[in-house]
């Protein structure tokens, strides 16, 4: 059994240096030994097909980033042609086409900005409300309620479909800041199972409504970091006086299984490229790396330090007064309203009885108000917020990267590369859309799909504007497919790059001693038992042969980085070798060009479309999610149907469904930063070893 694995290991608009483009010209890669790699948290099986040649970089010229009209499709196309029948010395970059890029000063920041409404469309918007659909009437002067707790999709989500949905919640900030109907916001949060590009999202979207002049206030029945990074937005924060309050500060952990192993009679052979691949230190160390302790402590110094600065600042405190508060181990609520962390104790219907008293609500009668999922069902065009025949395709991509969909998956649950390409070329077919954005949120996957998916967008950025906006994580195949964009967007602290390889296979004799078992094979050709003779290690050749192909495709791997970001290929291999970059950090290497959300990156396409930044946009979710059979029984809480997908995923992996490779993002466990599970940790340490075969 062997697998090949491509691993990879943080909002406010901080100018990042000016980076400069080159037009990097380079060879079609030689062929793998092995089949190509997947970019998201490996299968270390190895196919004998090959990547296609790359295609060439367009010229970066600074007419891409102007306004004017003189960037057009069809410029874009030769370029692409022209450059697509140039060819260098692999790696080396000519020095003629070295061009100047767009620092992120110079990119518009997409800020939001609340507009009152006319008298004209005031009165139309009463009128659509008197005839909207039953399931879009909200009673005047409601509340909107939203639960944010648990898990939280990048994706969109059925009617049928269970959780929260990122962009359903950020449409719900938005329409309640003008829907007359609406009053303000309560926000109950509790524990958020969800990455800290979602947070920041969200964050933003609470200081954008407060500007429509609501109220918005949260509820903290238990609180850690993130929960209380989000509740500080609000402008109050109550608690009920047995409140759990977890401030303690944040860890980060690296799971090793070597001596798990070595007592099944299990030996990982293991061939690292990249000396940040700690993806192959799970297996074969017992104890960190210098690398990977230096890696995870630059993205944990990102995390806390981003939380201090951001909690001092809306707080008005000093830094060093807030970790000292921390250090503290505060938990008695009291303490925090006493330290002004919250505004009172109260209980639920408390804080119910303050919004009565608020909005004029007789004490006996009931507040009117509207929940997140009834809410969601209200079109955008009934409160005013139509938009203009300019449209931009969103294009989500959440999930593990796989080629085809597998028998066991159901809709959304991750990249189907097909599909995902079928959405590309239909949006490059159409003239109606001005702009493409490629909204991930992905630690990788099939390294096959992901190179194809490349190409996809890589054909439509000849055609329009693409820009790519990444959420928790783009690592390994989910940065692979971003660097195929003309703009690349990230959070602060989005998880980003893991450029690198990690080969290698199961060595079971010992297993198979102990339980009885034997295997023999009759083969033909000198590699022919390279991946069917796990019951003994490599052979002296095998293994040369393996280590070479582990480093063929790390070279595609990054050269393919190179040209695409427009870097030297020694300017790349600095920040490779498998690194998780935070999004900030990413920005200052050229892995990133500008930081926001997607709110930025709609500001972007739009400079990019020659579309005025005061001028609406229609944005179109492409392959809005329909209820399947599966969704709606998995909805109603069937336990046949709703299988935990880790469980799935790690049936597909066992079986080498479609005997292709993956590589992806390594199992790094984030306690209270990823929402770490409750459950027995050595359910855990088995589930964070799965996520990073």
């Amino acid at each position: 059994m062997s697998k090949l694995i491509l691993l990879h290991t943080s909002h406010h608009l901080t100018p990042i240096h000016r980076r400069v483009l080159n037009a990097a010209v380079l060879t079609p890669l030689s062929k793998p030994l092995l089949t190509p790699f997947s970019l998201s948290g490996l299968r270390l099986q190895c196919l004998r097909s090959s990547f296609s040649p790359p295609l060439s970089l367009r010229s970066l010229s600074a007419r891409a980033f102007d306004s004017s009209s003189s960037s057009s499709s069809s410029t874009k196309e030769e370029e692409l042609k022209q450059i697509d029948g140039e060819s260098g010395p692999q790696g080396k970059v000519n020095s003629e086409s070295v061009n100047t890029g767009t620092p992120d000063k110079d990119y518009p920041t997409g800020e939001f900005q609340f507009q009152k409404m006319s008298s004209w469309k005031s009165f139309v918007v009463k009128l659509r409300m008197l005839i909207a659909l039953p399931w879009e009437r909200v009673k005047k002067g409601s509340v909107l309620t939203m639960k944010l707790r648990g898990q939280v999709s990048d994706q969109l989500k059925s009617r049928f479909s269970s959780g929260l949905s990122l962009p359903q919640i950020c449409e719900n900030l938005v329409k309640a800041a003008y829907d007359p109907r609406i009053s303000g916001v309560y926000l109950q949060i509790e524990s958020l199972n969800c990455g800290w590009g979602k947070v920041e999202e969200i964050r933003r979207h609470i200081l954008d409504f407060k500007k429509s002049g609501k109220f918005i206030l949260a509820y903290v029945p238990a609180c850690g970091e993130k929960e209380y990074y989000l509740a500080s937005a609000c402008q109050e924060i109550y608690a009920p006086p047995s409140a759990y309050f977890s401030l303690f500060g944040l860890t980060v952990q690296a799971s090793f299984v070597r001596g798990v192993l070595e007592n099944v009679g299990i030996e990982p052979q293991v061939e690292r490229i990249g000396k940040y691949k700690s993806a192959g230190d799970q297996l074969a160390r017992k104890t960190m790396s210098e690398e990977n302790c230096e890696m995870l402590t630059a993205l944990l110094d990102n995390i806390y330090g981003n939380w201090l600065d951001v909690i001092s600042s809306t707080r008005g405190k000093k830094r060093e007064d807030i970790e000292n508060f921390i250090n503290e181990g505060v938990y008695q609520v009291e303490k925090f309203k006493e330290e002004g962390w919250i505004t009172n104790i109260h209980y639920d219907d408390e804080v119910i009885s303050l919004l009565k008293e608020r909005l004029g609500v007789q004490k006996e009668k009931v507040l009117p108000m509207v929940d997140y999922r009834k809410y969601s069902k209200v079109r955008q065009s009934t409160v005013g917020l139509s938009g203009s025949k300019d449209k931009i395709a969103i294009i989500r991509a959440s999930g593990s990267i796989s080629r085809v969909r597998g028998s066991f998956s159901l809709p959304g649950s991750g990249i189907i590369g097909e599909q995902f390409i079928e959405k590309i070329r239909s949006v490059r077919e159409s003239k109606k859309y001005k702009a493409a954005i490629i909204r991930i949120d992905s630690p990788g996957g099939d390294a096959l799909a992901s190179d194809l998916m490349w190409r996809e967008i890589r054909l439509l950025a000849a055609s329009k504007p693409v820009i790519a906006s990444m959420s928790d994580v783009a690592a390994s195949g989910g940065y692979y497919m971003a660097m195929a964009a003309d703009t690349i967007v990230a959070e602060n602290l989005t998880l980003t790059g893991s450029i690198g390889v990690v080969t290698g296979k199961f060595n079971l004799g010992k297993l198979y001693e102990k339980i009885g078992f034997n295997k023999e094979i009759i083969s033909r050709g000198k590699y022919a038992e390279l991946l069917a003779a796990e019951q003994r290690s490599f052979r002296p050749e095998e293994a040369e042969l393996f280590a070479k192909s582990a480093q063929n495709a790390y070279k595609q791997f990054r050269d393919k980085a190179a040209f695409s970001r427009s870097m030297t290929v020694d300017k790349m291999e600095e920040v490779a070798q498998g690194r998780v970059w935070a999004g900030k950090d990413a920005a200052s290497e050229g892995l990133v060009d500008a930081i926001g959300g997607l709110s930025r990156a709609v500001a972007i396409a739009k400079l990019k479309a020659n579309i005025p930044q005061d001028r609406q946009v229609t944005l179109v979710e492409l392959a809005r999610p329909s209820p399947t059979l599966p969704e709606i029984l998995s909805g109603i809480g069937s336990s046949l149907v709703g299988v935990d997908r880790t469980m799935k995923e790690l049936l597909q992996d066992l079986t080498f469904g479609g005997g292709g490779v993956q590589a992806r993002m390594e199992g790094i466990m984030f306690q209270r930063l990823e929402g770490a599970s409750q459950a027995n940790p050595i359910f855990s340490l088995l589930k964070d070893y799965l996520s990073s075969l």
